[in-house]
């Protein structure tokens, strides 16, 4: 239940910014893609920051946190060969 009042409470600062902003929503869907991308981008910040300063290589870094994996989601076409994957070894 915390995390709805939260999703909540977040949704409504993003209208009160929007208003101040005098962007009506979801009338500009690109502004709105923009800023989830902004939050999923900013999300990976912190953990691939601490792979980097352990002396990992950035793309170690983002295998190792899956930080590909978050922002991009489960791409096309892996889901059929993770679920055959997953039979095999059932």
């Amino acid at each position: 239940m915390k995390i709805y009042v939260l999703s909540l409470g977040a949704g409504l600062l993003v209208g009160v910014i929007y208003s101040l902003l005098s962007v009506r929503s979801p009338a500009p869907p690109l502004i709105a893609l923009v800023g989830l991308l902004g939050i999923l981008v900013g999300e990976q910040v912190i953990p691939v920051g601490k792979q980097l300063l352990t002396g990992s290589a950035f793309t170690a870094a983002c295998n190792n946190t899956q930080a590909t994996r978050h922002v991009l989601g489960q791409l096309p076409g892996r889901h059929t060969t993770d679920q055959a994957s997953s039979k095999e070894q059932t």
